[in-house]
């Protein structure tokens, strides 16, 4: 396996931003496997868009035969990295870190293989932190780094040049980060660290602590932050929701739409620096996108992709035939896991079942759902054709039956082209 071949494989997809030392870092990796480690910091119950390109990147790193290692920073969590923030964060206390911890854990592991040769690991700083004394801390780091280092960080910088200021606990940071690295050197003899590029100050301070401990090199590499064409950072939605990675915190078929809303302009980046497909397929779902741009196949190809890793195949499928359907698919061989998904994010309503076995008039259907303010309403409704069950509009009397449960379940109602109702028989 040629295990330098990912550095060529990240500069065609726009994947660097800095390295400690291109030469050096590929000559090393043409040695043979690398163990290399990411870090994040549980401030939330869920991983978030923001954390895709280096979860990617650890990956890409694994199928170039390399070996991962993925860091939840329960220690490092509980300060708070000032790094591309203009205000302190609050301090989150044990049983809130650990509950992070809990859900952020399996989204981490979801990304990367932990069998098999190059197998990845995980690990939480606090193993290592809680136990040392603050002056055993300051005589081990502390005095191989000095304060002018510490502020010549563009981070640090930042924040001093704010009103705010910043206070020393999040000052202090860079030095666990950089503790943390030097830990899994001597100890698991991790030789480099990867991070977004605002995680360079830190990266290159834990190089230059091993460097001073230990007289020997390490290497880092930063991916850039995903942004959009206009600069901004890629971290929410059109409605100015956060993209998360935890189904608890977005649905699969939130994510997928998420994604589906990508502008045209963005496409080859993001499926260059978010996806796994070869560089040559890329090429050609954008000149087919860039082709016809109404189809939307780079935003389909993009969320499907994304999904799949994040979600995986079964959820994405759901997504998928669900988003369809709300756009004005027809309702045939629907699925009974795309209308639970649809069932999680359009109103939705129980009727009796037995009711329904002596047969409900449709009128009287809409008006207990709530699709109708009145039977008047309801009827009004019908006769302008507005009205849909199951996909099939209907403009007369019609009575609804059990037989037009869909997976003996479900009924789909919609009204006009956006107001749907999913209707369970229990």
């Amino acid at each position: 396996m040629n295990h330098s071949g990912i550095l060529d494989d990240l500069a065609a997809r726009g994947l660097i931003s800095d390295t400690s030392d291109r030469e050096s870092l590929g000559a090393r990796l043409a040695e043979g496997p690398i163990q290399l480690y990411c870090g994040f910091d549980p401030t939330a119950d869920s991983l978030h868009v923001g954390n895709l390109v280096p979860l990617a990147t650890l990956r890409r790193f694994q199928l170039f035969g390399h070996k991962p290692i993925v860091l939840a920073g329960g220690a490092t969590g509980m300060i708070g990295d000032p790094s591309g923030r203009s205000s302190e964060r609050n301090l989150l206390d044990d049983d809130a870190l650990a509950r992070n911890l809990e859900l952020v854990t399996p989204q981490l592991r979801r990304f990367l293989d932990f069998d098999g040769e190059s197998a990845a690991r995980l690990f939480d700083n606090r193993a290592w932190t809680v136990h040392q004394s603050m002056l055993d801390f300051m005589r081990d780091v502390g005095k191989h780094v000095t304060i002018n280092t510490m502020i010549g960080k563009e981070s640090v910088k930042n924040r001093l040049a704010s009103s705010d200021g910043i206070s020393y606990t999040e000052f202090s940071y860079m030095l666990l980060q950089a503790h943390d690295f030097l830990w899994l050197y001597e100890n698991e003899g991790c030789e480099m660290q990867i991070g977004g590029s605002d995680q360079w100050g830190n990266i290159s301070l834990g190089i230059d602590l091993i460097r001073r401990r230990t007289a020997s090199h390490a290497h880092g590499l930063t991916v850039p932050l995903l942004t959009r064409s206009d600069g901004t950072k890629y971290g929410k939605t059109a409605g100015g929701d956060q993209i998360w990675l935890g189904d608890h915190r977005m649905s699969p078929y939130r994510f997928y739409q998420s994604w589906i809303q990508a502008p045209d302009e963005d496409i080859e980046k993001l499926l260059l620096r978010l996806t796994f497909l070869d560089l040559g397929e890329i090429a050609s779902v954008v000149a087919d996108h860039g082709a016809d741009p109404g189809q939307r196949l780079g935003q389909r190809t993009l969320a499907r992709e994304l999904s799949n890793l994040v979600h995986g195949e079964a959820a994405t499928a759901a997504a998928e035939q669900a988003s369809a359907i709300l756009f004005g698919q027809p309702v045939d061989d629907i699925t009974a896991e795309a209308l639970d998904t649809i069932a999680g994010e359009v109103p939705s309503a129980v009727i009796d079942r037995d009711s329904l076995g002596q047969g409900m008039d449709l009128v009287d259907l809409l008006v207990t759902v709530e699709l109708a303010t009145s039977k008047g309403d309801a009827r009004r409704a019908i006769e302008q054709n507005s009205i849909s069950v199951n996909g099939k509009r209907h403009d007369g009397d019609v009575t609804i039956g059990t037989a037009t449960l869909l997976h003996d379940r479900h009924l789909l109602l919609r009204r006009g082209r956006k107001r749907y109702v999913v209707v369970a028989a229990e």
